[in-house]
This record gives C-alpha cells, structure tokens and sequence, in this order.
C-alpha cells in the first residue's frame, strides 16, 4: 500500500494489487470457505436452499437472527463453493439448486430452519425457496412448506412428556384422596368372577 496525492492536495491509501469491488478471494480463502460449508453439511439435519434476490442489508440482518432465535442458521452462499463443499455428503443432490443469488439455511433441528425460511418467505416476498434436504433426503418447495409445519423436536417432546407423566399425575390425585373416598372406589371395582 502506499500514499498518492491527488489534485486536492489530501493524501489518499491505495491498495497496491487489488482492485475494489472485484468480488475475488484468494485460494486460501476460498478453501477455508469450502471447509467451513462441509463442516455445516456434514453437521446439519436440515438444510434449505433459498433465493434472496432482492433482499437489502436490514432484511437480512433481521432474518439471520429469527434464525438465530429459533436454533438455525443462514448464511449467503458463493454457488460453486458450495457445490464442492457438497461433493462426497449426504446432502449432494441439492447442489442442482445452487444457481442465481442463493442461500442456505440449516439447523440441527428437523423443522426449525424450514419454519422461519417458509414465515419469512410469506414476511418479505423477496426470499423464494427453491428446496432442501433432511438427513440425505431431497425436499421440493412443498416438501419443505410441509415440514415447516410440523412442530419442533421441543415441542414434541414436551407434548410426550405431557401424555406420560398425566396418567401418573391422575394416580398421585387418587391416592391422596381421604381413605373412605378409597374405600369407596375400591368397593365399586367389580369383582374378576363377576361377569362384565
């Protein structure tokens, strides 16, 4: 880098070998990239492919974190990076998708990055889904819609945990009843010679 002057007279830092705006990175980056997009492909249950043409720096600050806030993750993506990054994993069929201006969104959980990806496609009408994978299993658009609309793995397992532990709850409120209620109930209980 060094200093150039111009006709105002103000020193100006130039960047010797580099031009602005060109959009390249070095190898060293690009594999670092490539790494990066493996790691999440290898470490992702779900992953969406996306176009977000059209979406300005707020939108896409704004939908990062309700991503963040539901446990996935979106990140923009350089197309052939990712379909090398793709090559050898189980999500590898989605590579067909990546052309234009497109996106991933990935979660551990099965529904989460679909859920916000489907809400936030309908929010701002510039995010258009193109498909995605659940562990190795390609997804079209409607695939992806119908996932979406699945409750989370926490609420399922809190609705799980609710139909076990009410049957539990019902027998504690039983037994703490006064003894002659007790009595009273074990009495109504027909006897096993009694024809029903």
């Amino acid at each position: 880098m060094f200093f150039q002057r111009f006709k105002s007279g103000y020193p100006r830092l130039l960047w010797v070998g580099t031009r602005i705006g060109d959009g390249s990175l070095d190898r060293t980056k690009k594999i670092s990239l490539v790494s990066e997009l493996r790691t999440i492909f290898e470490t992702s249950i779900l992953v969406v492919v996306a176009r977000h043409d059209g979406l300005n720096m707020v939108e896409t600050t704004a939908l990062r974190c309700k991503m963040r806030e539901e446990g996935a993750c979106f990140r923009v993506v350089k197309n052939r990076l990712a379909q090398i990054a793709l090559a050898g994993t189980a999500y590898e069929a989605i590579g067909a998708l990546l052309k234009g201006p497109t996106a991933i969104a990935y979660s551990q959980d099965p529904v989460a990055a679909a859920r916000v990806t489907v809400s936030q496609a309908k929010e701002l009408g510039k995010l258009e889904i193109l498909g995605g994978s659940l562990e190795g299993r390609e997804l079209g658009v409607d695939g992806v819609k119908a996932l979406a609309s699945l409750p989370s793995l926490d609420e399922s397992r809190a609705k799980i945990t609710g139909l076990l532990t009410g049957p539990s709850i019902q027998i504690a409120r039983v037994i703490n009843v006064p003894g002659s209620q007790l009595a009273r109930l074990l009495s109504m209980r027909p006897e096993p010679n009694q024809a029903a």
